[in-house]
């Protein structure tokens, strides 16, 4: 045991150390010298592992040699102020504090974080309140223990939300999901409420702007900024026009049956016919139709808008440019392999009841709220087979073919009746488009820094200020570069939309059962194809890793 005389504080009191002689005191041990350090003059003071060890080696040496005799003299701990650290991070959002107690030292204060912040330039986001705290505990803290934590946080960016069209009008194949109500609080399935109609002045559709969002900062007070929100035009079609109050506002100038079209709204005259049969002739009307009754055997209707037909199409042809609703059902029969005796062309959307041995193509969805019965429907929308509470949807037999999925009640039948599924299928498509737009992006971003590159080296204003030739042509370059900065945002835009559809383009499309899948349905999502051996419950049906994937789990 060495004795506690053998160390004492240096002059400057910033020491411990340590004088002994060799032959007297050796040999020693580390734990010896450290029971030393462990007196209440030394306690606080930083141990100098490094000298420590270099004592004992030097003492334990000397005590067997003539030189022994002589004192020895080791600087065996030190005072150490308090330390901080700060630690951003990479995306320079956060900044981490760590704070060291003083070994004896100075212990650390407010004004000593505040004045390291300002060296380290960290100015934003900052938590006094953390800072604080961090200082309470650190003054319970022992000498040497660390205190960690957050104390600044940057604000991301909330890009601008893009312009959203909300259209205040139903349309004709709404009415099929909404029967209409008994007094006696039955519903009436036949009854699907008065042939939707808008009168001169009524509100069709309204745009909400797109927002510029809100630019965001980091801990080094460098702004972050927002990318605008996308705006959208709003398309006045033919019997609209825009509010003079409120030109988001797209009102009616007529009365008609209101149609959707691609970002707008028109309003259509009406054709109203009781049946289309021979004696009627075939009809083909610029504007909206409205048949009260059927389409019977060998008829063509076409319209320039909407066609509502209020009974059935029975190996008929139908074409428009707007939405199609058949309220009742849509009959065919098989002429030859690969050919049916009813055609649905719809620019929007085709809606019925149910359909059997059927051709339906449309670009929108397809919403049939009973059955679809060996037909042949393609769609670049979505199939969806279900009324509107999910209890009744039969898809069984023929090729069903929809890019954005298909939900159904049930797939297939019992029978094991061979039923085709395709969806999901252009995801090629949608990155090579992906691919042609970065491209243009990089175009137009050389482009711009072309032109700042020619606007950095024009000579000062005062030169050329009165030379109407050269302020015309300055005028022409700087209206080029906002033609080109705008088309660049654009296409950003537009390239960020596509990247994360294209990103998460299995997870969006998808086939879904609400009851159940039958045997001997193909499944065809992408290259990924299977086909059912057995029953299944509800689930989805997936692209996972380019394999058929049945999730059972409930996701409603």
């Amino acid at each position: 045991m060495l004795a506690p005389d053998l160390v004492e504080l240096s002059s400057n009191m910033q020491f411990a150390e340590l004088r002994l002689i060799p032959k007297t005191h050796g040999p020693v041990t580390e734990e010896a010298i450290r029971h030393l350090l462990a007196l209440p003059d030394f306690a606080k003071l930083y141990p100098l592992d490094s000298q420590i060890v270099k004592a004992v080696k030097e003492i334990n040496k000397l005590y067997a040699e003539e030189d022994g005799q002589f004192e020895q003299f080791f600087q065996i701990a030190e005072r150490r102020d308090g330390q901080i650290s700060l630690q951003p991070s990479k995306d320079k959002m956060q900044a981490a504090m760590t704070l060291t107690a003083a070994w004896g030292g100075k212990e650390i204060t407010l004004p000593d974080i505040l004045r390291r912040l300002k060296e380290d330039k960290i100015c934003m986001g900052l938590s006094k309140i953390k800072i604080e705290t961090m200082l309470k505990r650190l003054k319970q803290s022992k000498p040497g223990e660390t205190i960690e934590g957050i104390i600044a946080c940057g604000k991301a960016a909330v890009n601008g939300s893009h312009a959203k069209l909300d259209r205040k009008v139903p349309l004709a194949r709404e009415r099929l999901l909404h029967p209409q109500e008994r007094e006696d609080g039955t519903v009436d399935m036949r009854n699907l409420g008065a042939v939707i109609m808008v009168n001169s002045g009524d509100i069709l559709m309204e745009k909400i702007p797109a927002t510029q969002g809100t630019p965001g900062y980091n801990v080094f007070g460098e702004v972050l900024p927002a990318k605008p929100g996308k705006e959208l035009e709003m398309v006045v079609g033919k019997g609209t026009e825009l509010s003079a109050k409120d030109s988001n506002k797209l009102i009616a100038t007529v009365a008609g049956q209101p149609v959707e079209i691609r970002n707008g709204m028109q309003v259509d005259d009406v054709l109203q016919i009781k049946d289309v049969d021979v004696g009627y002739g075939n009809v083909d009307f610029k504007g909206s139709i409205l048949i009260s009754g059927d389409v019977h055997e060998g008829m063509q209707v076409k319209s320039s808008g909407d066609i509502t037909v209020m009974g059935f199409v029975d190996s008929a042809s139908l074409t428009a440019e707007g939405d199609i609703t058949i309220s009742k059902g849509i009959i065919g029969r098989q002429i030859r392999t690969n050919e049916l005796s009813t055609q649905i062309r719809a620019k929007g959307q085709i809606s019925a009841q149910f359909v059997q041995y059927s051709d339906l193509q449309c670009q929108g969805d397809i919403l049939v709220t009973k059955q679809l019965l060996h037909s042949y429907s393609c769609t670049d929308g979505k199939l969806i087979v279900s009324d509107a509470n999910g209890r009744r949807g039969d898809l069984v037999g023929g090729i069903a073919k929809a890019e954005k999925g298909i939900k159904a009640v049930a797939i297939g039948a019992t029978a094991d009746t061979k039923t085709d599924l395709f969806c999901a299928m252009r995801l090629g498509e949608y990155r090579q488009n992906l691919k042609e737009l970065e491209e243009s992006v990089r175009v137009l971003v050389v482009a711009g820094l072309e032109m700042e590159a020619r606007l950095r080296k024009l000579p000062p204003k005062s030169e050329w200020q009165t030379d109407p030739t050269m302020v015309e042509q300055i005028k022409m370059m700087l209206q080029e570069k906002h033609r080109v900065d705008d088309e660049r945002l654009r296409e950003e835009t537009e390239l960020d939309l596509l990247k994360a559809e294209t990103e998460g383009y299995y997870r969006h499309y998808f086939v879904e059962a609400l009851k159940h899948v039958y045997s001997n349905v193909e499944i065809h999502i992408g290259p990924a194809q299977q086909r059912t051996q057995r029953e299944h419950g509800p689930c989805v049906i997936e692209n996972q890793n380019g394999e058929i994937h049945f999730d059972y789990s409930n996701r409603g």
